[in-house]
């Protein structure tokens, strides 16, 4: 069994689980997606990078994108100063956040990561 995506109009609009023969017996247009692929990397079940085929960049989800061009699923923009890596097909901030035990969010009115009170 695998993960399937089904994609209409560049948009993931369910996955299932299924096997491949019952997928090519369905209508419209459904692409095989890996739960063991982030970030154009694939991961092994110890979370570990384990140098295997990372399939179409990012694990499909209901809402994501797909770009028939590069093959790739990924997530819908999060925020209008954010930027797709065209390698991961991971959005980037302007800023890297602040690498330290505290928490922050992203505030897009000064484009940069803030503390979380709390």
């Amino acid at each position: 069994m695998s993960y399937f995506a089904e994609v209409k109009d560049g948009i993931v609009v369910s996955v299932i689980v299924a096997d491949q023969d019952w997928v090519d017996s369905l209508e419209g247009t459904w692409l095989q997606t890996s739960y063991n692929t982030y970030g154009n990397v694939h991961f092994g079940e110890d979370g570990e990078p384990d140098g295997g085929v990372a399939l179409r960049k990012n694990y499909a989800g209901s809402g994501y994108l797909y770009d028939s061009t590069a093959d790739a699923f990924y997530l819908p923009q999060p925020y209008p100063s954010w930027t797709l890596n065209k390698t991961s097909f991971l959005w980037e901030a302007p800023s890297e956040m602040p690498n330290d035990d505290k928490m922050y969010t992203w505030d897009e009115d000064v484009t940069n990561w803030v503390l979380v009170d709390g």
